[in-house]
């Protein structure tokens, strides 16, 4: 719709900037330290500041870059504690004759935008310390909620085949009740939630007295100015408020609200105050927007970010999204164009929330009471679960369903490997991690504006998972734990899982085939399943703490023989055990000259509880090969552990001196090993 105009105000865009080298490698190292429980430097986190010293920008570089902006016009609202990050405000002919981004205006589906045109660029002489900008458009980032439908003047917990999710049916169904009764209620512990909009504490108020929770308002931070009450966004703050803190009563809550601007969205601006300023050790997100959307400098920027949170022992939950299979779609579109991820959970320093929904089977009244408590619970316990799938493929409307696939951006991680039903997503990062109940047909309560509604959706899920989070923290002084995936994973191979592997159901919508959940550790769909909440307290860290790693190497054969000019081959198993993580390198030491070696794979990724898949070694000989006897030690090594095995291998000379013409083999006497005589 033609150019934005040149005056038009930019305000709080991000400038994402670079660690050196040495920096990065540095600090990739403290991050897998930090989260090792036989490392000394094990929860010793940073804080924003201690993290801006060691991994932000030189003193020397931020002068440099600053000085290039304010030269093109801008002023420097802010420069976080990480030192990764410039907030810097202009106006669209600024932001043109700075980085050349063409600025436009654009209506699709009838909204107008506006958005950079090219690829934003750097002066080559700042390209060693800037990434990019994160963005320079007003596209928003969507809030992931299935619906928002008002519930009865009195609402009933049990209403002929639905049953509305309030806080005491969800600790029946998740096994929190155990907690509560040793009082561990989420003192000590405390949550941020991120969001683009200011709530009512009267909601919140009415919320938690019509649940019977104890008096707890939440903490509001406007770190720019207030947003005010967002349409659409305000219930998502509302709802992310009074469900982390439903599961996890007395923790502390703050709402941390940023209003968007025209290039930069509000979540972005809430999550980076939030890690830089830590006002708690647990953060909860419940926006999205697909991968293959995301500029590259947003994608780095949320990789990096949701990273220095780990380092600061801050544990991040996102929800995976709600048009299942088809990330880069909402859950009220007709169709899919493709499977994708969310692009702000896919990081592996995130903790990737999805959605299942309860299977009562025909008689739900072997799950629900038929009358309610005085804080409105029915339920009577654990109920089955299925994978959240209430799209137009499965009965219902839309694309409503678990978001969960492949990342096209992330290698799979380390804690990822090995686990049983990960193989679907080959070597990327697989999403979701874990899940909880998000389907409209058990929706959960909450109170926006004074009236009392019932919503769903993975937005439910993510806080709701963070409130468990907190009771964890609160039975452990408040500690914070980092990257969840890290303890999550191992925990599900042990024979103490918390986890409830989803059974039955799929992630499929119009569109776009899904993954399928058939009761492996792990799916596409929902991830590692649903938690036993009291269960996961009391087993939390005792996998990677009691368990140290096992790797054995074995061969099918001690001996081996080989011509000059010929090859064989040697079978060789890996197997993992205790808490094990990560690929297996394998290595061939005191090859003798004129003899290689070639592996049919390698590293090699070990399966949780059982051997690795076989790898095969062939050995070659050449015209340089001396015929004898000679030990090769062959070496697998893995998560700072190392086993070998050696093979008796024999060089006999060449075939090659028999006579073409009548194809006889030379005869020649085999030598006798010297270990042998």
């Amino acid at each position: 719709m033609g150019a934005v105009d040149s005056q038009v105000r930019l305000d709080r865009m991000m400038l994402l900037l670079k660690p050196s080298a040495a920096q990065q490698s540095a600090f990739d190292e403290l991050v897998q330290a930090q989260h090792d429980p036989r490392s000394p430097l094990f929860h010793q986190w940073l804080t924003p500041e201690e993290y801006g010293t060691r991994f932000g920008i030189s003193d020397e570089n931020l002068e440099r870059v600053e000085a290039w902006l304010l030269a093109g016009g801008f002023t420097i609202d802010e420069v976080p504690a990480g030192r990764r990050l410039i907030l810097f405000s202009g106006t669209a002919g600024q932001v043109d004759a700075a980085f050349h981004a063409g600025m436009r205006r654009y209506q699709v589906q009838g909204v107008a935008h506006i958005a950079n045109s090219r690829d934003p660029q750097i002066p080559a002489a700042l390209a060693d310390v800037v990434a990019g900008v994160v963005s320079l458009h007003d596209f928003r980032r969507g809030a992931e909620i299935r619906s928002l439908r008002k519930a009865e003047t009195a609402p009933l917990y049990s209403a002929g085949a639905t049953h509305y999710l309030f806080p005491d049916d969800f600790a029946t169904i998740y096994d929190l009740n155990p907690l509560y009764s040793q009082q561990v209620t989420g003192s000590g512990a405390a949550i941020a939630i991120a969001g683009r909009s200011n709530i009512q504490l009267s909601d919140v108020a009415a919320f938690r007295s019509m649940a019977g929770l104890a008096s707890n308002a939440p903490t509001v931070v406007l770190p720019a100015s207030d947003p005010g009450l967002v349409a659409g966004d305000q219930v998502e703050s509302t709802l992310d408020v009074e469900w982390s803190g439903a599961v996890a009563p007395s923790a502390a809550i703050t709402l941390v609200a940023e209003p968007s601007t025209g290039t930069t969205d509000g979540i972005d601006l809430a999550s980076a105050w939030i890690v830089n300023h830590q006002p708690a050790s647990i953060l909860s997100v419940s926006y999205g927007s697909c991968e293959q959307q995301m500029g590259t400098a947003e994608l780095a920027f949320y990789n990096s970010l949701w990273k220095q949170a780990a380092s600061e022992g801050i544990s991040v939950f996102v929800a995976s999204g709600d048009a299942g299979a088809a990330g880069c779609s909402s859950g009220s579109d007709g169709s899919g164009s493709g499977a994708a991820v969310n692009g702000l959970c896919s990081p592996p320093y995130s903790t990737c929330i999805g959605g299942t929904e309860f299977s009562e089977g025909s008689d739900p009244s072997e799950y629900w009471s038929s009358t309610n408590s005085s804080s409105y619970g029915s339920a009577l316990g654990y109920i089955p679960e299925e994978v959240w799938n209430e799209s137009a493929v499965n009965g219902g409307s839309g694309m409503w369903a678990s978001g969960g696939g492949v990342s096209e951006v992330y290698e799979q991680p380390d804690f990822q490997q090995g686990i049983e039903g990960i193989g679907a997503a080959g070597t990327m990062r697989a999403v979701p991690d874990v899940a909880l109940s998000a389907a409209d047909y058990d929706g959960y309560f909450a109170v926006e504006d004074g009236s009392y509604w019932i919503v769903s959706g993975t937005s439910v899920a993510s806080p709701s998972f963070a409130g468990m989070m907190a009771l964890l923290l609160s039975s452990r002084g408040g500690e914070g734990q980092g990257n969840a995936n890290e303890e999550l994973y191992p925990l599900a191979a042990d024979a103490q899982s918390p986890f409830h592997p989803t059974l039955s159901g799929n992630n499929s919508v119009p569109g776009v085939k899904g993954f399928t959940a058939s009761g492996t550790t792990y799916n596409l769909a929902t991830g590692l399943g649903s938690v036993d909440g009291a269960q996961l307290v009391s087993v939390w860290g005792l996998v990677s703490v009691t368990t140290p790693p096992t790797l054995t190497l074995s061969a099918n054969s001690s001996r081996l023989r080989i011509a000059s000019d010929g090859t064989a081959r040697v079978k060789l198993t890996a197997a993992t055990g205790g808490s094990f993580r990560g690929s297996i390198s394998l290595v061939v030491r005191s090859l003798p000259v004129g003899v290689t070696a070639a592996w049919s794979a390698n590293p090699i990724a070990p399966v949780a509880g059982a051997s690795a898949n076989p790898v095969w070694l062939t050995l070659a000989g050449t015209s340089r090969a001396m015929p004898g006897y000679y030990n090769v030690e062959i070496v697998a090594s893995g998560d700072g552990i190392a086993s070998s095995t050696v093979l008796r291998l024999q060089v006999t000379e060449s075939l090659g001196c028999a006579i073409p013409r009548l194809r006889l083999p030379c005869v020649k006497p085999t030598p006798v090993d010297p270990l042998e005589r």
